[in-house]
């Protein structure tokens, strides 16, 4: 029973964590669960809005909807595990747990970036080709590309964590990191991963390269459209949101291209946890106020359901 034991144990992964236990350690982990649960309840709220408001059921806020579940989604995965650890003490997670972490992490990452492109190209039809809007990017055509975002999502994730799973790994299995990703698993596994990682590169221009050069070429043109209007402020209006959403964009696209298209020689931890830190944490909670929270529907939507509220309150005293 004990050898039984033991070899559970032995099988289990260790995270050294992002924070060291002391006063600074416990103040900045205070401030990531503080932008966790802005994370959380923008994008919850901002999924509400769209599902209530008979308004925003439109080819543009279903795919908001769906960025905002992967938001949630990716730092759901990440933060609660890397807070429960720190509190507790306890670094160790099983194999199946980790394996599970990989999986939603690289699924949710890899639909949100297909998503970010959907959204660009919904952008781009609606500045560019107005009058052809309702027949290039209506309801039916936005539920494909969302189906198609998270079923590419999920098959890269399928292939990757089934393959890291079944490397072999040595010694203590520690990873200095805060969740388990896979540069960190090819950091502690046995065997030459050279091949893997080719593998990892063909997989991110996939899903890294070639959506971001889309984002970029829809923003152009849209910039191309921008530069013809006759009305200032209706283009300093547009170069506000298309600055504001590449500046997300970037942030997200730019962090995940240099952790997962460098070779793993090229990979340092430290480097790793704060390039994670962008993408698990920062840009969950930075999408809901640049795409949607400054947006004059989504504000209208708000204040009609908080007014609504209001008033039931006022009858029900």
């Amino acid at each position: 029973m004990r050898e039984e034991k033991n070899q559970t144990f032995a099988r289990d992964f260790i995270l050294l964590g992002l924070l060291d236990s002391n006063q600074y350690g416990l103040l900045f982990l205070s401030l990531i669960l503080i932008m966790y649960m802005v994370a959380i309840m923008g994008n919850t709220v901002l999924i509400l809005l769209i599902h209530i408001d008979i308004r925003l059921h439109t080819p543009m806020y279903l795919l908001l909807k769906h960025l905002s579940f992967t938001d949630i989604l990716n730092t759901s995965n990440v933060v609660p595990m890397m807070a429960i650890n720190y509190i507790s003490g306890r670094k160790s997670i099983t194999f199946v747990g980790c394996g599970f972490q990989i999986f939603l992490f690289v699924m949710s990452v890899g639909a949100e970036c297909l998503i970010l492109t959907a959204m660009s190209y919904d952008r781009y039809v609606a500045i560019c080709h107005p009058l052809r809007y309702p027949i290039l990017m209506n309801h039916r055509i936005s539920v494909i590309l969302a189906a198609v975002c998270w079923l590419g999502g999920i098959i890269n994730s399928s292939i990757h964590t089934i393959y890291v799973m079944l490397l072999p790994f040595c010694g203590t299995r520690t990873m200095d990191h805060f969740f388990c990703e896979i540069p960190g698993m090819l950091r502690i596994s046995c065997i030459d991963t050279s091949q893997y990682e080719e593998k990892v590169y063909v997989s991110s221009v996939f899903f890294f390269l070639i959506p971001f050069s889309i984002i970029l070429i829809s923003y152009g043109q849209i910039l191309r459209i921008v530069f013809h209007m006759k009305s200032l402020e209706a283009q300093k209006k547009a170069f506000s949101t298309c600055s504001s959403h590449l500046a997300v964009v970037a942030m997200y696209y730019g962090s995940c291209i240099f952790t997962y298209m460098r070779p793993k020689s090229y990979h340092t931890p430290s480097q790793d946890k704060v390039l994670a830190i962008l993408y698990t944490i920062l840009s969950p909670m930075l999408n809901p106020v640049i795409y949607s929270l400054r947006n004059k529907d989504v504000l209208c939507a708000l204040k009609k359901v908080f007014s609504k509220a209001l008033s039931h309150r006022n009858e029900n005293f």
